[in-house]
This record gives structure tokens, sequence and C-alpha cells, in this order.
């Protein structure tokens, strides 16, 4: 039944692209993609409780293009494309609208493939869609100028080329015995140890070339920053949730117990904690809202894989009932994320259509915008924080109750990394707290200044409806992860069953620890009563008014106000090492210098593996390409001689073969 609701799909958003390619109606292309979502979104709840069954999409001799949406699919798919649901229905500031709406469908029409083909051939195809569809929807936003858009987009598609030929390299060692994913499993046992690794290896780097793990982040926020809040709130739902489970998949259900997983699972375990820091590390330091939410969907993709990490460490010393609760809570950790990223994404467009720009900085928004705006981004910038009782509170308690089980594991180098990685996930929960506090009261508390034009209505219910559902996500989760826990797939569902004591949440047992946001919700409104009273009790009282100490001034002067800079500069000079801040100060003066016309300041941080690896690596082609460009004469003849060589070469390769 399910298998129809994705047909359906797949038929509106292919409409959809060819409407939005050879036609002027952008509101029918609109509402095609509409429509195609929606019935994603049905198709992906009847395929929750137990799969979506099997299907041919078309069949060409012998050859079958096979479909199946596994649970865990279904509820990353169901999940992220709830904000680009609305992302499509509001849209956002974007230069050539049916251009961007084109790149949309090519990019979900990839994810949809890369959940549910069953064939390497056919997730190249859609791993490549999606790429090639995001690069669309950013070129066609045009939120910078026009090189900066074309080096950042070019940036992202080449380091997205590079996992793809990880992941081709990948493909062609297991699809020896068959390109279909069944025959995968035994081809990957029959490797040899090193082998085996580096297919591992191979798949990380591809996969997590689109999840921004070390060091394929550093894409991230020029990419976003070139495009708009809509894009951000696609790429950081459906697109990483499909990138995260096509890893997920690869690493727990074809990789073999080989004797090296324990050290397999410790890199990757390493490789996320890592990069959960660096990334959060460099939001922090944002002064734009595209930019910050960048950073932080690849601190968040880094925590989900850190569970996945520990999904392996946990096979690997034969704990599966832990391993499958790892698996479970990454799932929950990225359905959250893509719900309060996605809020945030929106909210960025608001913002912009609000003050002209994205722009971290005090405009007295949150004074003048509707509520809608200032509830929903609020929801959003808790659950990112992990404050509680929102859904990302619930998936890092999850994630750092999945670290803590590091003592039933019988490796020392295995509880010694999740203790290490427990270290450095309290340090990225710490600093995502500043982050969000600085991108919400910086951002939207900041009295300095005024928006410009009004919000929409159309913008206010595309923040609001997913902003509530964050909150809807946490309050309903021991009734979402029955769902999971009804379905063949994890493949020990009883351990999803653990995870929940009526309306407890538990980490497989009532007894190590628990929480419960739905009763937070009901305990919250009474004990509200309390503050409500001392408020009523003080306004009849009278209330005291005196003006804040500003310096010995009688109100805050325009000069003193926070700025993104001054919120995070401490931080920026503690952790110097890894920032490698830069400040320039340029002064311009009439004749003598010190009758200053213009102070110019501009501060700024090094990228790591911008400055150690991608720079020297296009010097590096620069200079090939220099030398190769000699060869480029012109002559006539010379063409002809190299043909000529291709010609023998092909020749020589022919007999050797034989």
């Amino acid at each position: 039944m399910s298998l129809d609701f994705f047909a359906l799909t797949l038929f509106c958003w292919l409409l959809a692209l060819s409407f939005a390619v050879l036609t002027h109606w952008e509101t029918l292309v609109r509402l095609l993609l509409t429509l195609g979502i929606l019935a994603a979104l049905v198709g992906a709840a009847l395929a929750l409780p137990g799969g979506s069954g099997w299907g041919s999409l078309y069949t060409i001799g012998t050859t079958a293009l096979d479909v199946h949406l596994d649970p865990s699919a279904a509820w990353l798919l169901g999940w992220g494309l709830i904000p680009a649901l609305f992302a499509v229905f509001a849209g956002g500031p974007t230069r050539y609208p049916r251009a961007w709406l084109a790149g949309v469908a090519l990019c979900l029409i990839g994810a949809l493939g890369v959940g549910t083909v069953q064939d390497g051939i056919g997730l190249l195809i859609a791993w490549e869609l999606m790429s090639f569809g995001a690069a669309v929807m950013l070129l066609a936003d045009r939120q910078a100028p026009r090189t900066e858009a074309g080096q950042a987009s070019l940036f992202m598609l080449g380091l997205l080329e590079v996992g793809a030929v990880a992941l081709l390299l990948a493909v062609i060692t297991l699809g020896g015995r068959g390109l279909t994913f069944a025959s995968w499993p035994a081809a990957w046992t029959a490797l040899p140890t090193a082998a085996a690794f580096g297919v591992g290896i191979l798949f990380l780097i591809g996969f997590g070339a689109k999840l921004g793990l070390l060091p394929f982040y550093e894409w991230y926020p020029s990419a976003y920053g070139s495009g708009s809040g809509a894009s951000g709130a696609i790429l950081s739902g459906v697109v990483l949730n499909m990138a995260f489970f096509a890893l997920g998949r690869t690493l727990l259900s074809w990789m073999p117990a080989f004797s090296h997983l324990t050290a397999f699972g410790i890199v990757v375990v390493a490789v996320a904690t890592l990069t959960a820091i660096l990334t959060i590390l460099y939001a922090f330091q944002q002064e734009d809202w595209r930019s910050l939410l960048a950073f932080s969907s690849a601190e968040n993709a880094a925590l989900a894989v850190t569970a996945l990490g520990a999904a392996i460490l946990f096979r690997a010393g034969g704990l599966p009932i832990l391993s499958t609760f790892a698996w479970v809570v990454a799932l929950i950790q990225l359905g959250g994320h893509s719900l309060a990223k996605g809020t945030l994404m929106l909210a960025a467009d608001r913002v912009q259509e609000a003050k002209g720009d994205y722009r971290i900085v005090q405009s007295h928004l949150m004074a003048l915008a509707p509520w809608t705006l200032g509830l929903a981004t609020l929801f959003g910038a808790m659950s990112l924080a992990a404050l509680p009782p929102q859904a990302g509170f619930v998936g890092e308690w999850y994630l750092f109750q999945t670290i803590f089980q590091d003592f039933h594991l019988a490796s020392s180098a295995a509880r010694v990394t999740l203790a290490l990685a427990g270290a450095g996930l309290a340090l990225t929960a710490a600093i995502a707290l500043a982050t969000m506090a600085k991108i919400f009261g910086v951002g939207l508390l900041g009295k300095n200044g005024a928006a410009q034009k009004p919000l929409g209505r159309t913008g206010r219910v595309a923040v609001l409806v997913p902003g509530l559902t964050i909150l809807l996500y946490a309050v309903g989760m021991p009734w979402w992860l029955s769902f999971l826990g009804q379905s063949g797939w994890p493949p020990h569902p009883q351990a999803v069953a653990s995870m929940v004591r009526g309306w407890l949440l538990v980490p497989l047992t009532p007894k190590f620890a628990f929480i419960s946001p739905t009763l937070l919700m009901i305990v919250g409104p009474l004990l509200a009563l309390i503050p409500l009273g001392l408020l009523f009790w003080s306004s009849r009282r009278g209330v005291r008014r005196a003006p804040i100490w500003a310096h010995g001034t009688a109100a805050v002067p325009r000069e003193s106000a926070t700025t993104a800079l001054v919120f995070s500069n401490a931080l920026r000079n503690f952790y110097s090492f890894v920032y490698r801040p830069q400040t320039v100060t340029k002064r311009e003066s009439v004749g003598r210098e010190y009758f200053i016309t213009h102070l110019h300041f501009t501060y700024s941080q090094a990228p790591i593996f911008g400055t150690w690896v991608f720079e020297p690596i296009t010097r590096l082609v620069h200079k090939l390409a220099d030398a190769l460009g000699r060869i480029q004469s012109g002559s006539m003849n010379v063409y002809l001689a190299y043909i000529g060589i291709l010609l023998v070469m092909i020749f020589a390769v022919t007999f050797l073969v034989r």
C-alpha cells in the first residue's frame, strides 16, 4: 500500500520537474511538489510499522530496479519531509523561483531514491541527483554575489564528488558478485580483513561528504550562506537524513563482523566526535543565520554518527541489544534535528524578509514581529540547545545514556573511546547552548534598531507549524517509538520496546535513569502558576521602575549594544589555537594621520582544513594546469600525434588482456 503512495510521489515530482523546466506555471509546480510531499508522508507513515514491502520500478530484460523502504528510512524520510513541505509552501527570497523548484524536485527525487532503491547503480544515480539538485537550488537562490555563489556551489560539488568517487570504488568492490544489495554482505565477508576495513572507510568518506564529517563540513557555511533558509531546511532535513540512513544501513546491515570491527568503530566515533566539537566551535563565531545553522547541522549529523559508531562497537562486543539501542538513538536525534533546524532555517527567511539580510544583529524583531515567529524560533533554539522538554533534549539525553553503557564492553580501547567521546559531547552540548542563546538573544531579542517590513501570513504559518511539531515530537515520543518497536527492523525490536515505560523514556531499564517530556508538559504549566501568582501579587502592590546599569549613563547607548562578536569573543580568544583569529584595523585620514575620517575593522577565523588541506591541493591543481596547458599548442600535427599515441595504447592494452 505504501509503495502506491511513493509511486504517486515520484509521479508528482517528475511532473513538477517537467513543468518547472518547460513552462512558467510556478503555482502548479509548487502544488505538484506539495502533493508529492504529502503522498510521501502518508507512505512513510504506512511503512513505519513494518516496511513498505517490495516492488519493481521497471524491468529491462532480466534486470529489475527493486524498491523497498525500511522502517528506519521511513522514520527519517517522514520527519525530514515536514520542514520541506513548508519550505515549498512558503518559499524563500530566491532570485529564480522556477529554477529553485526544479532543484527541489531533483533533490527530493534523489532523496527518495537513496532510501528505496536496492542496487548500487540506482544508489549512485540517486546520490548524484541529490547533489545536483542542491546545487541548482543554491544557484537559483543567488543570495550572495554571483562569483561567491558560483565558487560556493563548485566547492560543494567538488567535495561531494570526492565522496561520490569513494562510493563508486566501494560499489565496484562489492558489486563483483552482483549489484543488488542482497549480495553485498556475502561479498563483503569474502574480502580480506584489510580490504573489508578499506571498503568501510570508503563508505564513511562517501556518505560523510554529505553529512559534513571532517574535513567535508567546510563546504557547509559557504554553500548554505549563498542560498535561502528554505533551501537550508531541505538540505538539513530530508537530504541529511537520507545520507545518514545510507551510512547506517551500510555499516550495520552490510558490514560483516570481521576481526577489526572494534577498530573501525573507534575510527567512526573519533571522527564524529572531533567533527561535532569543531563544527559547534565555528558555529558559535558566525554572524549569519544560515552559516551558523549550517555548522549546527554538521554538528548534529556528527552526534548521530557518534551514536552509529557506538552501535558498531556494541555489535563488535557481542551486544546486539545495545547496538540496536544506539541506532534508534541516532534516529531520534536526527528526527528532532530535522524539525528544529527546518524551523530555524525558515525563521531565517522571515528575518531576511523583515530587515533585508541574514545578519545576526540586534534588530528589535521579537517585539515587532508576530508572536508566531517568536514562539516557533524559541522552540527550535531550545531543541538545538537540548533544553527540556524539546526534541533535542530527548535525543541528546538518549545519546549520553548510550555513551554511559561503555562499561558493558570488554575492549578497553572501546571503553576509553566512548568515555572520551562523552567528554567531547559534553563540551559540544555546552557550546551549542551558548550558540542558540546567541542566535535567539542577539538575533531576535535585541532592541537596538527596528525591523523594516511586516511579515506575510504565509511565512507565519510556515514557521509556526513545524515549530509546534518539535514539541509534539518530544511529547509523543513514547508513542512514536512504539511504531519502531512493532517492526521487524531494527534487528532487535525488543530493545526499542525497552526504551519506554508508560510515559517514561528510559535507557533500556528504568533503574538507570529516566525522563518524561510528556509529564513535563503536564507539570510545567502547573508550576508556572507560582510565578504568575507572584506577578499578579506584585502588580497590585505597584512596580518600582529603575533604569538599568549602562556604564553610569541614563540609557544604554547604541555603541554598547551586544553584537555577535562581543557575545562570542571570549571563546574566540580561549580557543585561538583552533580559530587562529585575525583582526585587521585600517584607518583613512586626510592630511595628517591623526585626522581620521574612516575606521575599517574586520575580523575572521581561519578554517583548519581550508588552510592545511584544500589550499595546497588548489595550488597543486593550478601548477598542473599551467604545466599541462603547454600541450595545447594549437598544432594539428601535435594533436594527430596524441591520437596516434592513444591508439597505440589501446591496441597494447587489448593484446595484453588477451
